[in-house]
C-alpha cells in the first residue's frame, strides 16, 4: 500500500487543489484511492471525495484519541491501494506549543512520509534553506519530496531543480507552474463546497490531467509504498437493534451537505435509514420518524430557501407536531424566522422564534467543548463533549424563556455561555457534532428518535382503542334505543288490545 501526508509549510499554498489532483490522477489510474482529512472540516472532504471516488474521512487529534484515529485510519483504508492524507494549515502547526496536534504529529502517529506542498512564487536559492529546516525541525518525520507550487515557468523551475538538487537530498517529485485552471472556487467564507458546482466533476478530471503532466506519480509512489501493517481497525459497532429501523430525513443539497461520512455511516449502524430531500426543490418532507439538517450556507439560497414556502411550512407542522429533530449550524439558521445577509431579509421556517444575521467577521470559529444542560433531549445533565463551529452569523431576539442544550466550556455558541436550542423534541446549535468514541451523539439521537416514536405508537394505538371503544358503545346505545322503540310499542299496541 501507499500512504503518505500532503502538507505544506503554510496555509494557501495550494495543497487542496494539488491533493485533489493527485487523488483524481491516481484513481484515474485505476487504483483505489482512499482520501482523508486532517481536522474539522467539510468543504475540502466534499473535493477530495468527489476526486477519488470514495467517501473522504477526517482524522481529528480534538474529538477522537490517538488510538481511535488509528482505527479509523485502518477502518477506512484497509482496502485501497493509495491513502492520501491533506493536512491542514502547515506541516508543524498547530494549537499546542509541543506539536501534539500537529499535521506532523498525525504523520508520526501514522507512519506516514510527508509530501511537501511548497508555494515557490518569488523563490530560487532560499528553498533550500526552507527544505532543510523543515526537515531538521522533527528529525523523525520523514518528508518523501516535495512538490513546487505556482511555479513561473521553465526557468524559474530549472533554478529550483538545481538549487534543491544542490543543497538537500530531498526529491522533486514535481513542478507545478502558475495556472487559473487548477483553482478551485472561492467565495465568502472560502472554497466552495463541491456540492454547489455544477461542473465539479469536470473541473476535478481537469485539475488531476494538469497535475498527472506536471507530478512524477511513478514516483511518488515508488516514495511512499508501505508494507507496515495498518493499525486495528475500530470494533463492530455495538449497537444492532432488532427493532424496524427508523427512517430520518436529512437534507442533502446545494444549500445543505456539511456532512461528516462517519456520522451517516453511524446511522445506518444505529438502524436508522436515511431518505435525502431538497429544501430548494421538494414541496414536502418525506415520510420520516425523525429530521436531520446538517450545516451548508443557507445564506446563499435565501431567495430559493424563501420561495419554496410549501416544504417551509410542512417542516414547521411536523416540527410543532414533535417530529424529533436535530440541526446544526446551517440547520438552525434555516429554521429561524429569517435570515438578513447583503442588505436582504428573507423568510425562513420559523421554527425558532429568533432572526439570524450575517456578519463580515467570524462570530464563532474553532474548536468548542460544550456541557450538557438539563434541557438536553438526548444526553445526560453534565456531560462534557468536544466539538466545532465556524460561523459569521449571530440570532436575535430568542426569548427570554428558551432552553438550552449547552453551557458553553470553551467557545462562543449562540452568546458565548450557551448553544443549543430547545423546543419540543428539536435540538439547533451552532456547534458541530462528530460521532466518536467520546461523542456517540448518532446513536443517542437515534435511540431518541425511537423513544419518540414508541411513544407515538402507543399514543396511536390508545386512540384507535378509544376510538373502537366509542364505536361499540354508540353501536350498544343505538341497538338499546331500537329495543326500547320495539318495546315501546309492543305496550301500546297490548294497551289498545
Amino acid at each position: 500500500m501507499q500512504r503518505f501526508l500532503v502538507s505544506a509549510a503554510h496555509k494557501s499554498s495550494g495543497k487542496t487543489t494539488v491533493a485533489v489532483g493527485l487523488c483524481a490522477a491516481l484513481a484515474a489510474r485505476g487504483l483505489r484511492v482512499q482520501p482523508f482529512k486532517k481536522g474539522p472540516d467539510y468543504i475540502d472532504p466534499l473535493w477530495l471525495g468527489e476526486a477519488a471516488g470514495r467517501a473522504c474521512h477526517n482524522l481529528d487529534f480534538h474529538l477522537s484519541s490517538s488510538a481511535e484515529l488509528r482505527a479509523q485510519f485502518a477502518a477506512h483504508g484497509h482496502d485501497a491501494d493509495v491513502c492520501l492524507v491533506e493536512g491542514n494549515k502547515g506541516l508543524y502547526d498547530g494549537l499546542d506549543l509541543e506539536g501534539a496536534n500537529s499535521n506532523a504529529a498525525l504523520a508520526r502517529l501514522l507512519e506516514l512520509p510527508v509530501v511537501l506542498v511548497l508555494d515557490a512564487r518569488g523563490m530560487t536559492r532560499g528553498i533550500a534553506p526552507l527544505i532543510l529546516g523543515y526537515q531538521a525541525f522533527e528529525r523523525e518525520i520523514r518528508i518523501a519530496g516535495v512538490i513546487l507550487n505556482r511555479l513561473g515557468g521553465s526557468r524559474h523551475e530549472a533554478k529550483l531543480r538545481a538549487v534543491i538538487e544542490h543543497y538537500t537530498e530531498v526529491p522533486v517529485l514535481g513542478a507545478i507552474h502558475e495556472d487559473d485552471g487548477l483553482a478551485l472556487v472561492e467565495r465568502h467564507l472560502g472554497l466552495m463546497p463541491a456540492n454547489e458546482v455544477t461542473s465539479a466533476t469536470a473541473r476535478i478530471r481537469a485539475i488531476g490531467e494538469r497535475i498527472a503532466a506536471q507530478v512524477d506519480l511513478e514516483r511518488l509512489l515508488a516514495l511512499t509504498g508501505s508494507a507496515l501493517p495498518l493499525p486495528a481497525s475500530l470494533p463492530a459497532a455495538k449497537l444492532r437493534p432488532s427493532a424496524a429501523p427508523l427512517t430520518i430525513a436529512i437534507a442533502r443539497d446545494r444549500a445543505f451537505g456539511f456532512y461528516y461520512a462517519d456520522d451517516l455511516e453511524a446511522f445506518a449502524a444505529a438502524g436508522a435509514k436515511l431518505v435525502a430531500f431538497d429544501t430548494l426543490r421538494d414541496a414536502r418532507l418525506p415520510e420520516a420518524d425523525g429530521l436531520f439538517i446538517g450545516g451548508g450556507f443557507p445564506e446563499s439560497f435565501l431567495d430559493q430557501l424563501e420561495a419554496n414556502a410549501a416544504l417551509r411550512g410542512d417542516i414547521r407542522a411536523a416540527l410543532d407536531a414533535g417530529l424529533p429533530a436535530y440541526a446544526e449550524c446551517g440547520g438552525l439558521m434555516y429554521l429561524a424566522r429569517s435570515i438578513t445577509w447583503a442588505g436582504k431579509t428573507r423568510a425562513m421556517v420559523g421554527s425558532i422564534a429568533g432572526d439570524v444575521v450575517m456578519h463580515p467577521r467570524p462570530v464563532g470559529r474553532g474548536y468548542v467543548r460544550l456541557a450538557a444542560t438539563a434541557a438536553h433531549p438526548w444526553l445526560e445533565a453534565g456531560a462534557s463533549l468536544p466539538a466545532h463551529e465556524f460561523h459569521y452569523s449571530s440570532i436575535e431576539g430568542l426569548p427570554a424563556d428558551t432552553r438550552y442544550a449547552y453551557r458553553m466550556e470553551r467557545g462562543h455558541g449562540l452568546d458565548g455561555i450557551n448553544d443549543g436550542i430547545v423546543q419540543r423534541n428539536l435540538l439547533a446549535s451552532y456547534s458541530h457534532l462528530r460521532s466518536t468514541q467520546s461523542c456517540d451523539w448518532v446513536a443517542r439521537f437515534v435511540a431518541r428518535v425511537r423513544e419518540c416514536k414508541a411513544r407515538r405508537v402507543r399514543s396511536e394505538r390508545r386512540q384507535r382503542l378509544a376510538a373502537t371503544k366509542i364505536a361499540m358503545n354508540v353501536d350498544r346505545l343505538a341497538q338499546m334505543t331500537e329495543e326500547g322503540r320495539n318495546g315501546t310499542a309492543e305496550l301500546a299496541a297490548a294497551i289498545r288490545r
